[in-house]
C-alpha cells in the first residue's frame, strides 16, 4: 500500500474467524480490532473511527443491516464490506443499497480478501483527494441549494447569506425534525471564508455522552478505558472551519460546559487533558426541540443557551411553505434520475396536487423519500402520476378535497386533471405560462394536457 495502514474493524461472532482475518489483515500491515457483536462494534466506530469494517450480516443481538445503518450514522466516511454465507446474499446486496461498499461471499479464499481490502481502501483515498482538490473557496451561489419560491424561503436564503458574510461564529438552527436543517448549515458554511477548511457533522443523540465529549474535543491517551492513543477531536481537526451540533438538547452536562468554554474562548482541552488548546470555528447548534424549555426544565444551562442564541434561524415546515413543493420535486426527480438512472421527464398535475395537499409530519426529507419510492419502484415510468404515490397521500387528500378523489369515489382521474387545467388557467386569466408555474408543470406539458383534453 502506498498510504498509512488503514485500521480494520472486523466483526463477526466466530472466534476463528476473526482471528483468521485479523491475523492476514496484520500481516498487510493493517491495525485491526475485532468485535463479535454489533453493539460492540459501534462502540468502537464511534471511539476508533475505523477506516474500514468487514461486517457479518448474522450477529448475535442486532444484526449486520442494522449495525450497518448504525455505523454509517456514527462515521459516514467508514468503508463497510458485508460477509455473508449463500443463503444471505440478497441480505448484503440489500445492505449495499443502504451504504455498504462491497460484500464477500463465505468461505472466501484470503488472497480474494487482500483484493476487496486493497480495492475498496484504493478506491476511498481516491475520492479523498479529489475531494482535497477540489475544496471549494466562499460560494455565494451555495444559498441557492436552498430550494423553494415560498417568502419564506426567500428569506431563508436571504438570512443565509448575511449569515455566511458575517463574522457571527454562532448560529441557532430551529425547526422540525426533516424541514433541512443540514442544508441550511452546509450552506452557511459553504457560502462564507470558512468553505476551504472542513465541515464537520455530529449527531448529539447518536453517542453516550462520554464518547460525544470525546468525538467534539478528542482525548488523551490513558483517559479512559481503551483510549490507547491520543485522539483530535472534530473542533480540532475542523479549526477554521464549521462544525454543525445536530440535536444540540442531547448534549450532556459535561459536553455543555465545553462547549460554552470553546464558544467564550475559544479554547478546550482533550477529555484527560490538562493542556489549553485553540480553535476557531463555526458552531451551528439546530435544535428540533424548544431549548427554552429544556433551559426553564434544567435540562440544559441557561448561559449556554444565550451564548449560542446570538443569531436564530427558524427553518419553516413544509406545510408552511406548499409554494416550495414543485421546485422541490422536480430538484429530487433530477437527482433520482441521475442517481438511479431513471427518465421520468414530469409530472401529472394531478399528483403534483396530491403532493401539494399533503401535510407532511415528514417534511423535506419525508417529500424526498416519496420521490425515490416512486422511481424505484416504477423503473419504466416517464411521467410520475398520482397511482405512483403512496397510498396515505391519496387517501389524505381525498379526505381533505373532492377533487383528490382521483378514483376513489365519483370523480375519475382525468375528471380531476381537467378541473385542475380549468382552475389554474382561470387563476391565470388565460396565460399558459402563469397557469404552468400553479401547477408546478411546465408550459409544454400544459400544452399538451390542453391538446389531450380539448380545452384550447
Amino acid at each position: 500500500m502506498n498510504d498509512k495502514p488503514a485500521t480494520v474493524l472486523v466483526v463477526d461472532d466466530e472466534k476463528l474467524i476473526r482471528w483468521s482475518l485479523g491475523s492476514r489483515l496484520e500481516r498487510k500491515g493493517h491495525k485491526v480490532l475485532t468485535s463479535e457483536t454489533g453493539e460492540d462494534a459501534l462502540l468502537k466506530v464511534a471511539s476508533d473511527k475505523p477506516d474500514l469494517m468487514l461486517l457479518d450480516v448474522r450477529l448475535p443481538g442486532i444484526d449486520g443491516v442494522t449495525t450497518l445503518t448504525r455505523a454509517l450514522a456514527l462515521h459516514p466516511e467508514i468503508i463497510v464490506v458485508m460477509m455473508s454465507a449463500h443463503s444471505t446474499v440478497d441480505t448484503a446486496v440489500d445492505a449495499m443499497k443502504l451504504g455498504a461498499t462491497d460484500f464477500l461471499v463465505k468461505p472466501f479464499p484470503l488472497e480474494v480478501l487482500d483484493a476487496t481490502v486493497e480495492r475498496v481502501l484504493a478506491a476511498a483515498r481516491t475520492r479523498r483527494q479529489l475531494a482535497t482538490e477540489a475544496a471549494p473557496v466562499a460560494d455565494p451561489n451555495a444559498v441557492e441549494g436552498i430550494i423553494g419560491v415560498s417568502p419564506a424561503t426567500v428569506e431563508l436564503r436571504s438570512m443565509v447569506a448575511r449569515l455566511a458574510a458575517s463574522d457571527a461564529t454562532t448560529v441557532l438552527l430551529e425547526g422540525e425534525s426533516g424541514v433541512g436543517k443540514e442544508v441550511v448549515a452546509r450552506a452557511i458554511h459553504l457560502a462564507s471564508a470558512r468553505a476551504g477548511r472542513p465541515f464537520s457533522q455530529v449527531n448529539c443523540a447518536a453517542l453516550p455522552s462520554h464518547l460525544l465529549e470525546s468525538e467534539l474535543f478528542g482525548h488523551e491517551r490513558g483517559a479512559f478505558t481503551d483510549a490507547h492513543t491520543q485522539k483530535r477531536g472534530l473542533v480540532e481537526s475542523a479549526d477554521g472551519g464549521s462544525i454543525m451540533l445536530d440535536e444540540i438538547g442531547e448534549l450532556p452536562p459535561a459536553g455543555q460546559a465545553k462547549l460554552l468554554l470553546l464558544l467564550e474562548n475559544k479554547t478546550f482541552r482533550r477529555v484527560g487533558g490538562v493542556q489549553e488548546l485553540r480553535a476557531d470555528v463555526r458552531i451551528i447548534a439546530a435544535s428540533n426541540v424548544n431549548l427554552e424549555r429544556l433551559v426553564t426544565g434544567g435540562h440544559f444551562r441557561a448561559d449556554l443557551y444565550f451564548r449560542l442564541n446570538v443569531v436564530r434561524v427558524n427553518v419553516p415546515s413544509l406545510r408552511e411553505r406548499p409554494e416550495d413543493i414543485p421546485p422541490l420535486v422536480t430538484h429530487f426527480l433530477a437527482r433520482f434520475n441521475r442517481n438511479l438512472k431513471r427518465d421520468v421527464r414530469d409530472v401529472a398535475p394531478i399528483a403534483m396536487e396530491l403532493l401539494r395537499q399533503y401535510d407532511w409530519p415528514g417534511n423535506v426529507r419525508q417529500l424526498r423519500n416519496v420521490i425515490e419510492r416512486a422511481l424505484i419502484l416504477h423503473p419504466l415510468i416517464k411521467e410520475l402520476r398520482a397511482e405512483h404515490l403512496p397510498p396515505e397521500l391519496r387517501q389524505a387528500a381525498r379526505l381533505a378535497s373532492p377533487a383528490a378523489a382521483a378514483g376513489d369515489g365519483g370523480m375519475s382521474l382525468q375528471a380531476a386533471e381537467i378541473k385542475l387545467l380549468r382552475e389554474a388557467l382561470d387563476r391565470a386569466a388565460g396565460n399558459q405560462s402563469k397557469a404552468a408555474r400553479l401547477l408546478g408543470i411546465s408550459r409544454d406539458t400544459l400544452r399538451y394536457r390542453l391538446k389531450k383534453y380539448e380545452l384550447g
